[in-house]
């Protein structure tokens, strides 16, 4: 999925919330703020979202690290102290594996990048995953997906954001009480934003649940979502999720993905052919 112009203004607003959750003055924040418009300047516009994300955020990270660090991890505790009630949830339902497909959609609320909050705490988690798990799919290809794992003995797994990826393990557990599966675990290889990394994945368990990890950039290191390698790590996996938006920026020139996320952004609703708020979950 190539750029669209709506994207260039959401990325001076990621850099300016990002240079605020800093602590950092307002002069050093217009410091910032002046060199992702230089930066964006001088880049080819022809990319996607993400590969010119990693541009902006590296120029943040240059005056303040990892932002988020202390958020992310928050966001973990959080989710784990919610993880067996949710555990429970999925348990207990007439359709445990469409039941933790909601769940798994409902954990990529947990956005701050798309979504404009300063807390983890604002988003109301266990509310918010009740009210998914009792709503019906804007989008829904859990049939398909059932149909899949039957015939499938491995699944890569592209993560997005910390907190999140509880309700991801969620999924992964559920599916792996219905059969065994070779699990690759996708994380970014570096800070970005909230996205995972092995860090996070492994303060949630994961790394108890999954079989191998993989690692995708975040413009400094690790490989990027549309390169060729990432192309043959699709073929070598019998079904492949993508979680949230930036991997379906990023993953939509492969075919063969279940993408899992809601829809926060104009530009993503009109892609997919759904409304901003819309919790899809789409084969394509």
């Amino acid at each position: 999925m190539k750029l669209n112009l709506e994207c260039i203004p959401c990325f001076m607003r990621q850099a300016l919330k990002a240079s605020r959750f800093c602590r950092l003055g307002e002069k050093e924040q217009e410091k910032i703020l002046r060199e992702v418009m230089a930066v964006l300047l001088k880049e080819r516009w022809d990319k996607t979202p993400p590969e010119l994300a990693h541009v902006v955020h590296a120029v943040v990270r240059k005056y303040c690290g990892d932002p988020y660090g202390e958020i992310k991890r928050r966001s973990n505790e959080l989710a784990l102290k919610l993880y067996p009630d949710v555990k429970e949830t999925v348990e207990k339902s007439g359709d445990p594996l469409k039941t933790a497909v909601k769940v798994a959609i409902a954990g990529n609320i947990i956005d701050f990048g798309a979504v404009d909050k300063d807390d983890v705490e604002e988003f109301n988690l266990m509310d918010f995953v009740r009210k998914v798990v009792n709503e019906e799919l804007t989008v829904d290809h859990c049939e398909l997906f059932k149909e899949k794992l039957e015939t499938g003995e491995s699944i890569l797994y592209f993560a997005d954001n910390a907190g999140e990826i509880v309700f991801d393990r969620i999924l992964i557990e559920t599916i792996l009480s219905i059969k065994k599966f070779r699990v690759t675990f996708v994380v970014k290889a570096g800070p970005i934003i909230n996205d995972a990394t092995i860090e996070d994945a492994r303060q949630v368990g994961l790394d108890r649940v999954v079989d191998e990890f993989r690692f995708i950039s975040n413009g400094e290191v690790g490989v990027e979502r549309n390169s060729p390698e990432v192309g043959r790590w699709i073929e070598e996996h019998d079904i492949v999720i993508s979680k949230g938006q930036g991997n379906y920026e990023g993953l939509s020139e492969f075919s063969g993905i279940f993408y899992m996320l809601m829809v926060k952004c104009p530009v993503i609703a009109r892609h997919i052919g759904v409304d901003v708020g819309s919790k899809v979950f789409l084969y394509k």
